[in-house]
């Protein structure tokens, strides 16, 4: 019995808050079983937000929270064919940023737990490269760390005190990481778990003016 992998177009939602010649475009990646709405209300809870045109990505993988058939949720990827999806993935954003974002407007890329990784490999592989990427509560993709190729721009590295998925060890080991390829990084411990917090969008808000101005 033969595997086969057939590439066939899909559709992508994303939600678009444009702003009157924005600052920045801030674009987000939602975490596992969430969806496009819950990550656009982390970034209009940014402070300053109204000055930046806001994008959020729902992933393509899209199925019933709970097997309810009430909320649609959706996931970026799963191990299976993890290459391709990955591929698939970086294609979409793409489409995304050259539909919405100016030529002239740098982008920080925004993701929380599952979307982390999305956000790193839009800013470093996509077609427009990040201004700053802002992760919460997910680790760096191993496969960026371990390109030597790959430049990364400024990035806040978020986890919640009590977050027991993205431990202690692993967001020290991704900040060493990241400081010994030269890369600014700003490691925060907040006060929290598994989550985006209040404290996260004063930080996302600092982090982010100080870049886009």
């Amino acid at each position: 019995m033969n595997e086969l992998l057939i590439s066939t177009p899909t559709h992508g939602r994303v939600l678009l808050r444009a702003a009157d010649s924005p600052a920045a475009l801030l674009i987000g990646f939602h975490g596992y079983m969430e969806n496009s709405d819950i990550q656009m209300e982390r970034l209009a809870a940014v402070a300053g937000a109204e000055r930046w045109t806001l994008v959020s990505d729902q992933a393509l993988n899209r199925f019933y929270k709970g097997g309810q058939l009430q909320e649609v949720v959706a996931g970026w990827m799963t191990r299976q064919d993890r290459d391709a999806a990955i591929a698939d993935n970086i294609a979409y954003i793409d489409r995304v940023v050259e539909t919405v974002a100016p030529s002239d407007v740098p982008i920080v890329f925004a993701g929380f737990s599952q979307g982390v990784a999305m956000a790193f490999r839009a800013a470093t592989r996509g077609v427009r490269k990040g201004a700053a990427v802002i992760a919460v509560g997910g680790d760096v993709p191993p496969e960026l760390l371990a390109d030597s190729a790959v430049t990364f721009p400024p990035v806040l590295l978020a986890r919640g005190e009590r977050d027991e998925w993205f431990t202690a060890a692993k967001h020290g080991a991704d900040v060493a990481a990241l400081n010994s390829r030269g890369v600014e990084v700003e490691g925060l411990v907040y006060d929290g778990g598994h989550e985006w917090t209040e404290e996260v969008s004063r930080a996302a808000a600092r982090f982010t003016s100080a870049r886009c101005r």
